[in-house]
């Protein structure tokens, strides 16, 4: 027997299915709006649905297919019980708290929902086999109503993680809502309408703080907005509009976009390729749903989203891929054991959500902002051959009609961009070159090491130790996609330095609150070439280290001075940690010779000038050095990392390159040059030319290098002091300081910051004949020319960068 409310919700339902029940075998047709809330419903549905494209044209037959196929195995499987809608998804919480058990069963509601939402999707679309199914329809409703008079009600409140409650589970809700409004019902809507406002009140986002800033806010104004349209509520709509415009004005620290392009998620966490795509997604689907409206997102502010477009995304997207020092707890997902479409998440299908984002958003901007954004989106289509976009198992029908339509556009394709960029919001540098890109994450006391939380990312400890990713034009593109993070030895990720001490899962506490004592993290760039500089202080160690990266040519010059630690363990600094694959024999050779590739070889080599990695790179070790070698089969599970994941094993090879700097070491050092793509024959060439690189200085106090060829110099001043002897071309600074001087013909540039970013003056000798300075920011004043240079520079607390362009003597 129906309860009343059932009564209710069925009577008012059948009503409004009778008025526009559509043909036999086709999803009822949306009804003609009539008003302009029922307008901006149609328009949500054409974002969620795309429009467009053929439904039996590849690539959505096959994806039209897929969603039908999972929403059929979903109503199979879904068994409606007191606490659960499926077997698999137990939501009624015997202790409802925000403990980890909480948590556990508030997200098996979200997921519910969203399973809800699939099965809808796979009614609404064409081509899935369950098109317009009557019976499918009515178990999604029957769902609903179970989820709502069990658990999402307005009188119930909420436990475990509050993001479910407020984004996850009202989001998928009201696009559920949209994809069947017309067989809701007045009850239904009115329910629905009550839960949301019941946890998502407009309180809310009375104040930006908390959990209401960044992508979170967004995600939130998302919500309203919706509820808004579903509920026809013209001050929710405009609430929504108006609740947006503190995500965007610039920051200067914590959460939101800051000038340099950096954006930070949970005050200290870098996250444009996660949170940041969230805020990104969330805006570029509310401005296409608001625009032409009496809701209109009007405020000029939002010029800072469409900038963020090529200052804060496209620096850290490669090839189709999201570069995983700015993903946070994302890197760690792999296979969830929620996903029954069993799909892998990596840095290509973080990627590709962003550059969806973008074509989305192009819709929104000026003429001028869309013709370019399009042409970088037609080249990433173009270059991403590891993971191809246009079939990417992380874009649903709609993401993939807009990117095709982009596609097939006129506008030309873009290639990848050459250039450095610093972000020093964010302890965060980008160095592309023709052929490769790298990058280096670093922390500080402003930056933390890693985030872990929700059980997620739980080994990533040392990925702000310095860790260098880098990747070819045409090669290695699946470095860190190809399940590197549960194989790879996480006391040797490439490039860092760390002590072998045994730390715990989650060691340091969640949510990035633990952040090294440090404030010289940094660097000075011209755009082209840079010098960056970290003072390491390792997670619940004793270990102290100087890093400094000098990012060239074809090159990147790499340092490590005032290794110290006293924590009765080994200490190593990796010059490159590389992913073979599942079966990967790539040959090493050191100095000429070829070496084994059977997995378990190892070896330590004394004096090695040079190493080459087979379809990887070169490594030069100038003036000699020892180094040590490994190859082995690493087996490890995504759910050791991340407690929502798959168990299965998986095993990768790998080819380890490490300095072993002893136990409890005493200021020890390291050099190498990274070549990325090198052949052996170049890496060779390069070891024998002793002139092109000059190690100026490596010290706990200074480190430097010249690089005659390139016009380069670059130093790191720890500390006040002079690099590069008496003679010409020495460099002297009165305080801490980053410095790169780049000569070309009778004209040089010199770029310096100050990394401690406590403002405090610095006075810059350049013991090289000068003739006159042609430019200079306003914070850099000249003091002499002549024999010497003398400039002094305020340099602020932000981090920038400051110029001076002369005329050399």
């Amino acid at each position: 027997m129906l309860s009343r409310r059932a009564l209710l919700r069925t009577a008012t339902a059948t009503s409004l299915t009778a008025a526009v029940a559509g043909p036999l075998g086709a999803a009822t047709p949306p009804a003609v709006a009539a008003d302009t809330y029922d307008t901006l419903r149609l328009t949500w549905r054409d974002l969620l649905l795309g429009t467009g494209f053929t439904p039996t044209a590849e690539p959505y037959a096959a994806k039209l297919a897929a969603l039908g196929a999972t929403a059929a195995d979903l109503r199979t499987a879904m068994t409606p019980a007191t606490g659960s809608l499926w077997p698999d998804l137990p939501y009624a919480d015997p202790e409802p708290d925000t403990d980890a058990e909480s948590y556990t069963y508030s997200g098996n509601l979200n997921t519910s929902y969203n399973r809800l939402r699939t099965m809808a999707e796979a009614y609404a679309q064409p081509g899935t086999g369950l098109t317009g199914n009557a019976t499918l329809r009515a178990e999604i409703l029957g769902g609903l109503d179970h989820l709502h008079d069990q658990a999402y009600n307005a009188s119930r409140a909420r436990y475990g993680n509050w993001y479910n409650w407020q984004i996850g589970i009202p989001q998928a809700l009201l696009d559920t809502d949209v994809l069947l409004y017309d067989h809701l019902g007045a009850a239904r809507i009115a329910e629905h309408g009550a839960a949301v406002d019941h946890f998502v009140p407009d309180s809310a986002v009375a104040a930006y703080t908390g959990t209401s800033t960044g992508a979170n806010r967004v995600d939130l104004c998302r919500v309203l907005a919706l509820r808004g349209v579903i509920g026809k509520s013209s001050a929710k709509l405009a609430l929504a509009r108006d609740a947006l415009s503190p995500v965007f004005p610039y920051v200067t620290s914590g959460d939101g976009l800051h000038a340099d392009g950096s954006f930070i998620q949970h005050l200290h966490v870098p996250y444009a390729g996660s949170y940041g795509a969230v805020m990104l997604g969330g805006l570029s689907l509310l401005l296409a749903l608001l625009k032409g409206s009496a809701w209109e997102v009007t405020d000029p502010g939002r010029q800072v989203v469409f900038d963020s477009v090529e200052k804060a995304y496209a620096p850290f997207l490669f090839n189709g891929l999201a570069m995983d020092g700015v993903s946070g707890r994302a890197v760690s997902r792999g296979v969830q054991k929620a996903d029954t479409r069993r799909i892998r998440q990596d840095d290509h299908l973080r990627g590709h959500g962003i550059i969806a984002c973008v074509a989305l958003l192009a819709r929104s901007a000026s003429a001028a902002e869309r013709a370019r954004w399009e042409g970088m989106v037609k080249g990433w289509i173009a270059r991403d051959r590891y993971s191809p976009l246009l079939s990417s198992p992380a874009l649903g029908v709609a993401q993939l009609s807009r990117l095709k339509a982009v596609n097939d556009g006129t506008a030309p394709a873009t290639a990848e961009p050459t250039g450095h960029r610093l972000f020093p919001g964010m302890d965060r540098a980008v160095h592309r070159r023709p052929g490769w890109a790298a990058a280096v994450s670093m922390a500080s006391n402003r930056i933390t090491y890693y985030e872990n939380g929700n059980g997620e990312n739980l080994r990533a400890w040392h990925s702000g130790s310095g860790m260098l990713y880098w990747w070819g034009d045409s090669f290695a593109n699946g470095q860190y996609s190809d399940d590197f993070w549960p194989t790879v030895d996480p006391y040797r990720l490439p490039g860092t330095t760390a002590s072998r001490k045994a730390l715990t899962d989650g060691e340091g506490g969640t949510w990035g609150v633990t952040r090294p004592d440090v404030r010289w993290v940094g660097g000075a760039t011209d755009g082209t070439y840079a010098a960056v500089g970290q003072y390491l202080k390792g997670l619940s160690s004793t270990l102290l280290a100087k890093k400094s990266w000098f990012f060239l040519d074809d090159a990147v010059v790499c340092l490590g001075a005032g290794i110290h630690g006293r924590d009765g363990t080994g200490v190593e600094s990796v010059v490159d940690n590389r992913n073979l694959g599942a079966s990967g024999t790539h040959a090493l050779t050191v100095d000429g010779t070829a070496q084994p590739t059977t997995p378990g070889w190892n070896a330590t080599f004394t004096g090695a000038r040079w190493a080459h990695l087979a379809g990887h790179a070169g490594y030069v070790f100038p003036g000699g050095a020892t180094v040590k070698a490994l190859r082995e089969a690493r087996t490890g599970a995504w759910a050791a990392i991340n407690k929502g994941a798959v168990s299965d094993p998986v095993t990768r090879r790998y080819l380890t390159l490490w300095f072993d700097h002893g136990t409890d070491p005493t200021w020890a050092t390291y050099a190498y040059v990274l070549m990325p793509g090198a052949t052996a024959e170049r890496t060779s060439a390069r070891a024998a030319d002793t002139g092109w690189l000059t190690i100026l200085a490596n010290t706990n106090d200074h480190q430097g290098v010249r690089v005659p060829s390139l016009g380069f110099t670059g130093v790191s001043f720890w500390l006040a002091g002079t690099v590069g002897g008496t003679g010409p071309g020495a460099v002297t600074a009165s305080a801490p300081a980053s410095v790169m001087l780049r000569e070309s013909g009778d004209t040089a540039t010199v770029r310096v910051s100050g990394p401690l970013r406590d403002g405090a003056v610095i006075d810059l000798t350049w013991h090289r004949p000068v003739a006159s300075v042609s430019s200079a920011d306003p914070s850099v004043q000249v003091a002499s020319t002549g024999s010497a240079l003398k400039l002094r520079i305020t340099p602020g607390t932000l981090g920038a960068v400051h110029r001076a362009v002369v005329r050399l003597g």
